[in-house]
């Protein structure tokens, strides 16, 4: 046990403190007397909080190879749970994705987590793998998209998108950012596209969605060519030539003969395109065709939006994101949740109402306020300060995460670690973003705080799994 981080367990135990104190504010009503009875979710909180801490505990008095050696099998275990889960007759708010067990309710996907970090780690670093292959890479997004669409098909979404936290440890462990990048540009082009696309550029039929993605597309396949292909003059001979016949369009269109300048862009685009391909042939660089697919797939994509939006979506999804983008404003019905919360976290001020004090959450006007909205427990009874003080804490988590995930011997137990890393990073920044109206509301708890067992559980097994490999480091191995 001397080789523990003692730190990480301590940083851990302050987030439970904080947690409980959180769930104990956003579920008292006025008038209730025993904040501690199991008959409440303050008292019940404790009862997760303590086989928490029962299991952290046997987690770590196992042998840390247990968790390298028995990989694949609890990946195996978690997903025929998962299967089976899909065909469950009972539903909960619209979701599969819960089993019932008498008195209790657990949620298999927040198990899968740890269960998919293990599998991934196993394979990756089985010897000969190498994430830089494309086969190899393919193998281990295999294994995390699997788990991945179980959950989806359980209508469980929130829970389903926190896999794509993996590709940050992938980016880690060698993939290349052109991957990212262009997921990124992906969210770009939707997000400008669907905001702006009703709004016309300078008095002219153009949308000004539209033009700026098309712009977008241009700008980043040609600074591609530079970082990529290594050819820095051809991007300014390239730029000069795009923004050159770009801006005479638009100013034509102003100033002679309105028309849609998309049109343009669109054979810029075919252009731009063809150049690549061409310089692929001559040159041999297989670079070129990726930038090309690039450009290609950023121009389906950003065409093939709108029908996702409208035709794919559901109707309530659908709704959050106009809100979010500022399209529409629905405060009775998909807005109603972040205006109150963000109601709630403002009225907390700097100092906050003091604990059991905040109005916005005893008057209950904040639905989930124990669970996907705690945060807004926390800026209204503790203010700016405890806000940002719960923030400071993981962050500290985080950066102690990084510490021990680079010092591990072994590539199990470093990949292993950023997957941690990833899951606490993408339900952080996505929960307290969901709470600020920052980003979609789609449902996922923030770790160690948000009410009930199987999620706490979930969190305490991914983390403490880490804690075990890591005080293993440096035994010896017969």
């Amino acid at each position: 046990m001397g080789s523990l981080d003692w730190l990480t367990i301590a940083i851990y135990v302050a987030l439970l403190i904080f947690g409980w104190v959180s769930v104990c504010g956003a579920s008292y009503t006025y008038g209730e007397t025993d904040i501690f009875s199991t008959s409440s979710r303050s008292g019940m909180q404790i009862v997760w909080i303590g086989t928490s801490l029962v299991l952290g505990l046997v987690i770590l008095l196992l042998d840390d190879r247990i968790y390298d050696g028995a990989s694949w099998f609890i990946y195996g275990v978690l997903l025929v749970i998962l299967l089976a889960t899909i065909f469950n007759p009972h539903e909960i708010k619209g979701s599969r994705s819960w089993l019932v067990l008498g008195p209790l309710r657990m949620q298999p996907a927040e198990f899968a987590k740890f269960a998919t970090a293990l599998a991934v780690a196993k394979y990756m670093s089985t010897y000969g793998i190498d994430i830089r292959q494309w086969k190899h890479f393919a193998g281990a997004c295999a294994i995390v998209l699997l788990p991945m669409l179980m959950i989806v098909a359980q209508k469980e979404t929130g829970s389903a998108l926190v896999y794509l936290s993996f590709f940050l440890m992938f980016y880690r462990e060698g993939m290349t950012g052109s991957i990212l990048f262009t997921a990124v540009a992906m969210v770009v082009y939707f997000v400008v596209g669907i905001k702006y696309d009703a709004v016309h550029l300078w008095a002219t039929p153009t949308s000004l969605g539209k033009f700026l993605v098309l712009l977008l597309v241009h700008l980043f396949s040609i600074v591609m060519v530079g970082i990529y292909c290594e050819n820095r003059k051809r991007i300014y001979v390239l730029m000069s030539y795009v923004l050159a016949v770009t801006i005479g369009a638009l100013l034509f269109s102003k100033y002679v003969i309105p028309f849609d300048v998309v049109w343009v862009q669109l054979i810029i685009t075919a252009i731009l395109i063809g150049y690549l391909v061409f310089q692929g042939l001559r040159t041999r660089l297989k670079r070129y065709y990726f930038i090309a697919a690039f450009a290609v797939s950023s121009i389906v994509l950003f065409y093939s939006a709108d029908y996702m939006l409208n035709e794919v979506l559901q109707k309530h999804q659908r709704v959050r994101i106009n809100v979010l983008l500022g399209l529409e404003e629905d405060f009775r019905g998909a807005g109603y949740n972040v205006h109150q919360s963000q109601i709630a976290i403002g009225s907390g001020g700097l100092l906050g109402k003091g604990f059991l004090n905040g109005t916005q959450t005893k008057l209950k006007f904040v639905p989930e306020q124990d669970t996907d909205f705690i945060f807004c427990t926390v800026g209204e009874e503790e203010g700016f300060f405890g806000a940002a003080g719960v923030l400071v804490l993981f962050l500290m988590l985080i950066l102690r995460l990084i510490h021990l995930a680079e010092r591990q011997p072994f590539k199990f137990g470093r990949i292993y670690g950023y997957c941690v890393i990833s899951v606490f990073l993408f339900h952080l920044f996505i929960n307290v973003g969901m709470v600020l109206g920052l980003t979609p509301v789609i449902g996922i708890p923030l770790p160690f705080f948000s009410y009930g067992g199987s999620n706490l559980w979930g969190f305490t097994i991914l983390l403490f799994i880490f804690l075990r490999i890591d005080a293993g480091r440096n035994l010896v191995r017969t």
